[in-house]
């Protein structure tokens, strides 16, 4: 019965990958709390189980007394003395159980708390597992996808995870079947389990996606500055690096332009901007409204971050961007409001104004 008992807890941790040691802790409590009910709730009764040996010991623990009043806790010396020759008053007795006499409820209530730490045990690895990828890039493969919602329904390994509509990018069509690269956003335990909240829209994901695709961003010759972001159309992503002789945009970009075009891909076309961050704002600004040429850039409050950046003509519309998109962008890369003047001062067209 023993062999039997250990060779299945070997087998529960092999298949689920839970510890013997976890198991061998939830089932002793689950005995401890099932042969209770036969001594009315009292704490005697005790379980120790030793692997090494593959032996169960139950029992419950008295106290000798010279007359007894409370029959779950107290044994008289003279039946103490049957049980081991030694026992005197005052002393403890432990006192064998056998496991067969604890009765059908008592098994199924045994049960009951074994199964339900094995899944307590589950839970915990999985939310790990999890906790382990939270903030990080990992690919998942698209089950299936609501026809109402438009709700994506991934696995990642052997967990299932949701992701919203909301959260993918704008005009891309998945299909179930395919791989993808999405953000783990942030792992939190709901009770029922790891909810794990992903994205394919959040910045960090570009973030990730260069990491991965550029060694010197791993390694930490190149540090990504900033990121801003809108997804499915444009990114602009600041990098530096304090390597005089390494060409910060340049590597980004890779041997033909390779590296950034495994990124774009990736993300489905999404146009990314690579620019050279700068500790001075108003060249970090410049950089930060490519692809337009721009003149200068002015400082208007250093408190309130706010800066006026002088394009030439031609370019007014091509530093603003469709609908402000690029202006946008360069705010949130750098942190500062960003007022565009052409360089003649004269406005013309609805993109200027």
């Amino acid at each position: 019965m023993s062999k039997e008992f250990f060779e299945a807890v070997k087998m529960l941790e092999e298949e689920k990958g839970i510890s013997a040691e976890y198991l061998y802790e939830k089932i002793s409590s689950a005995i401890i709390v099932a042969a209770k009910h036969d001594y009315n709730g009292k704490d005697v009764i005790h379980c120790d189980i030793d692997p090494e040996k593959e032996r169960i010991k139950v029992y419950v623990r008295k106290n000798v007394v010279d007359e007894v009043y409370d029959e779950d806790e107290e044994i008289s010396l003279e039946d103490a003395l049957r049980i081991r020759k030694t026992a005197k008053i005052g002393g403890t007795i432990d006192i064998p159980l056998k496991t067969k006499d604890f009765g059908r409820i008592v098994a199924q209530t045994a049960k009951h708390v074994i199964r339900q730490g094995i899944r307590e045990a589950e839970r915990g690895k999985q939310l790990a597992e999890f906790q382990s990828k939270n903030q990080e890039l990992v690919t998942a493969k698209i089950n299936r996808i609501d026809p109402i919602t438009g709700n994506a329904t991934l696995e990642i390994g052997k967990t299932i995870a949701i992701l919203p509509k909301t959260e993918q990018v704008p005009g891309e069509v998945l299909t179930e079947g395919e791989s993808i690269k999405i953000f783990v956003v942030d792992v939190k335990d709901s009770g029922k389990g790891p909810k794990i909240m992903i994205s394919r829209t959040h910045p960090n994901l570009v973030r990730r996606l260069f990491e991965t695709e550029v060694p010197e961003i791993f390694d930490g010759t190149i540090e990504i500055k900033s990121v801003s972001r809108e997804a499915g159309s444009r990114t602009k992503i600041a990098v530096y690096s304090k390597d005089e002789d390494v060409d910060a945009v340049g590597a980004c970009i890779g041997p033909r332009g390779q590296r950034v075009s495994n990124i774009v891909e990736a993300l489905g076309g999404e146009k990314i901007d690579i620019v050279n961050y700068s500790e001075n704002s108003a060249d970090f600004v410049s950089a930060a409204l490519a692809p337009s040429d721009v003149c200068s850039v002015e400082i208007l409050d250093e408190e309130t971050k706010s800066c006026r950046a002088t394009v030439p003509d031609d370019q007014l519309s091509l530093a603003i961007g469709n609908k402000g998109q690029n202006v946008r962008l360069a705010a949130k890369l750098t942190g500062w409001k960003i007022d565009i003047k052409p360089e003649s001062g004269f406005y013309e067209g609805a993109d200027a104004e």
